[in-house]
């Protein structure tokens, strides 16, 4: 018989050891819980037509642009047109006081018929003496006086005669033309002020229907431009910001001749149509370039595309469902949706929304409807 310390001591060891036996087959008989799948949105690449498409950001200006000046010192006396308004070529913006022009005028004209007189008087004279010193009346030096008097007279009538066209061009000047067709803007100088002769802008026009947009891209850029320009007219297009209706279609119509080395960009301009007045003068848009079209390209859409520290990648769904993580080269963005140059097949579906919830294998929960395919122009 063992002592009673003995028993009580072999009963605690047996007593621990069923336990740990009992709980080393709980553990094994454990299992891990599978994770359940992830919910995602899905879209489906596929194969279209993609245009090549050159984007900045352009600055509209006037096709024409001229600040109306006076050209000689007067009084307004009369405004013909508001702020603001359309004028066509020609037509009266402002009139100065004529009166002390048309008397300048009136003065050279009657100088004119002063000298008109005198020069017919001495050629008269001058002829009479010609006759007589054929036949010996007269000498040859009396002669030549009055001949010189009546050339001098006919050089005093030619200089009236400029005297009048030229008091005529500044009486003229009174009558201040609009010299395009374009819109006025704000008249500097109201009704009764004095003008100084090519002093102030009294009003600036704008030609706007044509109009230009003038705006730069890199110089790594340049090839694929002058590629495209090459033997055809290039197609752009003029987007204005948060206004559904406000995009033109134009062509550029000049290349800058050297590139920007502070900025590394090249200037381009493009010229619009504008009938409707869509575009501005100073104002900034979106310009987009098509320089050409590339054939059969696999797209997604860009909400697929994700960075991560090996570049970029999206998520591809197996038919198995379980997510696959592949990386992909992009070739261009535009209008939402990516081209990719590798990883992704047409016919493949892409995960588009719950990425960040996904690991390479995890089990997906696609939505009851078929996966949105990319679709075709």
């Amino acid at each position: 018989m063992f002592p009673a310390t003995s028993r009580r001591f072999v009963q605690a060891v047996s007593l621990v050891t069923v336990l740990l036996s009992l709980s080393a087959c709980s553990t094994q008989k454990e299992k891990p819980k599978a994770k359940p799948p992830v919910p995602v949105a899905v879209a489906t690449a596929a194969r279209k037509d993609v245009p090549v498409q050159l984007k900045a950001i352009g600055n509209i200006e006037p096709f024409n642009s001229v600040a109306i000046k006076s050209q000689v010192n007067g009084q307004i006396a009369k405004v013909h047109f508001q702020d603001g308004c359309d004028v066509q070529k020609g037509a009266l913006l402002v009139t100065l006081q004529p009166e002390s022009f048309q008397a300048a005028l009136n003065q050279s004209e009657a100088a004119l018929t002063r000298d008109l007189a005198q020069a017919k008087f001495a050629k008269e004279q001058a002829e009479r003496y010609r006759q007589l010193v054929a036949e010996g009346i007269v000498t040859k030096d009396q002669y030549d006086q009055l001949r010189t008097n009546a050339e001098s007279a006919a050089a005093a009538v030619a200089a009236d005669r400029a005297a009048i066209a030229n008091a005529k061009i500044q009486r003229n000047y009174c009558y201040i033309r609009s010299p395009i067709s374009g819109r006025t803007g704000n008249l500097a100088l109201q009704l009764g002020n004095l003008v100084k002769a090519n002093d102030l802008t009294l009003v600036t026009i704008n030609q706007i229907s044509p109009i230009y947009a003038t705006f730069s891209i890199p110089e790594k850029s340049l090839p694929e431009v002058k590629k495209a320009m090459a033997g055809r007219a290039l197609k752009i297009e003029a987007v204005v910001p948060n206004d559904p209706n406000g995009k033109e279609t134009g062509t550029i119509s000049f290349l800058d001749n050297a590139v920007n080395s502070a900025t590394g960009t090249i200037r381009l301009k493009g010229v619009f149509a504008n009938a409707d007045r869509k575009l501005w003068p100073g104002q900034f848009v979106d310009v987009v370039m098509t320089l050409g079209v590339r054939r059969d390209a696999v797209v997604v859409p860009t909400q697929a595309v994700q960075v991560g520290q090996q570049g970029q990648y999206v998520y591809v769904v197996k038919p198995d469902k379980t997510a696959e993580m592949r990386s992909v080269t992009v070739a261009a963005e535009q209008a939402g949706e990516s081209v990719i140059e590798k990883g992704v097949a047409p016919g493949e579906t892409v995960v588009v929304s719950g990425q960040l919830r996904l690991t390479p294998g995890a089990k997906v929960e696609l939505p009851s409807s078929q996966p949105t395919a990319v679709k075709r122009p």
